[in-house]
């Protein structure tokens, strides 16, 4: 049996990290490796530290308008398609790459695996929540992180099979965690104490690549300065747009601010595993934050991890509205439900689940590619 994981991206690295070592046992497992994110610390970083396996394909996508990159990532993806004839093609959250792997996988006639799906913010003005719909209904097996996300697969009557396995990302910190503590000189190297900084993350088109939204979310990292700490390490996108708009000097020549290059897996959980306090426009932080029981508040109006939320573990902050400081570091934790996002079986639940449904399939049906015609 042959299985395909179409990566590329920072978030998808690490789902990889935990199912390419349970795949390994079960299948002939092909890695492609779009190059949505192609910079060391964004994508090279992740293989060497997370033990993951040279991938077999690097596409070389790189950065562009979403049209480019969807678009490119199909037209390279489905020639991958024609040479490999996998079984079956697994993606995983809600990138381009993911979006882009899925669509020119059904345009092949073959079937596509989602690894965490069902997760709904329910705001269409993000890129993200447009590929995960796109993909839970193109998907033949879909494999939810929570029961929410269950639920809301059901309520959409996405025509594939649905099943809660949890959160891979249980699976890697878990694994990972230990490691981290004892490898990791992170905190000496950057002067920084346990309980006494704030971890700020920031990603997200509609929070970077908005000026006037970006100069309100670095004023109110420079008030929190105030009081704390702060690591702030910065995404590429978030640094260019800084530095053209000259954004970076509300926050340079505070030296209560420390900017470091985006951190890789090991360094990144050991800083968040000891920080007082998290702020984040990012899906993964907010539930690996959780799963460490560190008080997050979400730069979004919105979120696809609404247990989060409802627990009155996350904080959704407006960026748009006036900053209340205070709400803002007192924020404390509230509930924590022991198995809300799984546990560290989710990656042997997907590889048996695919397993005995490639057992099932009828062998007449075949790899056809039926769709894709050579010209």
């Amino acid at each position: 049996m042959k299985v395909l994981s179409i990566t590329g991206a920072r978030p998808n690295y690490i789902k990889l990290a935990a199912i390419c070592e349970v795949f390994s046992r079960f299948f002939e497992h092909v890695v492609v490796d779009t190059g949505q994110h192609y910079d060391y610390e964004m994508n090279r970083v992740f293989f060497d530290q997370l033990s993951i396996p040279e991938p077999h394909y690097f596409l070389g996508v790189g950065s562009g308008s979403h049209g480019y990159q969807v678009g490119e990532v199909i037209k390279r993806v489905e020639e991958v398609l024609l040479k490999e004839k996998p079984n079956i093609v697994v993606v995983y959250g809600d990138t381009n790459s993911a979006l882009g792997g899925a669509l020119a996988t059904v345009k092949a006639g073959l079937r596509v695996v989602h690894v965490e799906a069902g997760l709904r913010s329910f705001d269409m003005s993000m890129p993200e929540e447009i590929n995960r719909r796109v993909i839970d209904h193109i998907s033949t097996l879909l494999f939810a992180p929570t029961k929410t996300a269950v639920n809301n697969l059901l309520s959409e009557r996405v025509p594939g099979k649905v099943y809660f396995v949890g959160d891979v990302h249980v699976y890697t910190l878990r694994k990972w965690l230990p490691i981290a503590e004892e490898k990791s000189n992170i905190l000496a190297k950057l002067g920084l104490k346990p309980d006494e900084y704030v971890l700020v993350t920031l990603h997200r088109a509609e929070n970077v690549d908005n000026i006037m939204k970006l100069s309100r979310l670095l004023q109110l990292i420079n008030k929190v300065a105030e009081y704390y700490k702060v690591i702030f390490p910065v995404h590429p996108r978030t640094r260019k747009n800084m530095v053209e708009a000259k954004l970076d000097i509300i926050i340079s020549k505070n030296n209560n601010i420390i900017l470091t290059q985006p951190l890789g897996y090991i360094d990144f959980i050991k800083v968040l595993n000891h920080t007082k306090l998290v702020l984040t426009d990012s899906g993964g932080v907010q539930r690996e934050a959780y799963l460490l029981k560190k008080p997050v508040i979400v730069l979004r109006k919105t979120t696809e991890w609404v247990e989060l939320v409802e627990l009155g573990w996350v904080m959704l902050y407006d960026v748009e509205r006036e900053v209340n400081l205070e709400q803002i570091l007192g924020w404390k934790l509230r509930g924590y439900v022991e198995g809300l996002l799984g546990d560290e079986t989710a990656p042997q639940k997907i590889a048996e689940i695919i397993y005995h449904f490639l057992q099932k399939q009828d062998s007449k049906e075949g790899n056809s590619l039926s769709f894709i015609k050579e010209t």
